[in-house]
Order: C-alpha cells, then structure tokens, then sequence
C-alpha cells in the first residue's frame, strides 16, 4: 500500500473528501517527522514505535574504486514493530 491508496482507503470509510483524507495523512505524517527530527520518539500501541538511532562516523570503501572514504556520523530513523502486529502478520494468510 502507497499513500495515495491509504489515503483513498481512508476517505472510503470514513466518507471523507480524497482532499480531506490527504490532509488528514499529511498532518500525521508531517507531525511523525517532525518529532522525530527533535529526536522524540513515538510509540503506537499494538503496532510498533519509531525511534532515531545516532550512527558514528566510521572509514568505508567505495565498491566501485575501492577507494577508502570517511562517512560522516548521521541520525536514522528505525522502527520497532510491535508484538500485536508481529502476531497478527505471522497468523494472516498472504494474498
């Protein structure tokens, strides 16, 4: 699923506007990047929590030239799935 299709989902069963939906998935997602980027963590009940992990810098290679470069230290995003959504995906049947 891609957030045009959640978006759409979302309006279809709430009855909403696909303009509406979008805004709606708009602020959430915008409020998530937001408190992750002051370094907050956020933590939904049932499905998981996402967190930012700090990456030293460290010396790596090109795989290319082989040429040994310094990659800077850098902040990612990292999500912990929750144990109620583990278990619902291991017992659902792919479709």
């Amino acid at each position: 699923m891609n957030k045009s299709e959640l978006v759409e989902a979302l309006a279809g069963q709430k009855n909403l506007t696909f303009k509406k939906s979008e805004e709606v998935i708009n602020l959430i997602f915008d409020s998530m990047a937001h408190e992750l980027a002051r370094g907050g963590r956020i933590e939904i009940r049932g499905f998981g929590s996402f967190m930012v992990k700090d990456y030293k810098a460290y010396m790596g290679r090109n795989p290319k030239t082989g040429e040994v470069i310094k990659v800077r230290p850098k902040r990612l995003p990292f999500f912990k799935v929750g144990k109620e959504l583990r278990e619902r995906v291991n017992l659902e049947e792919p479709s």
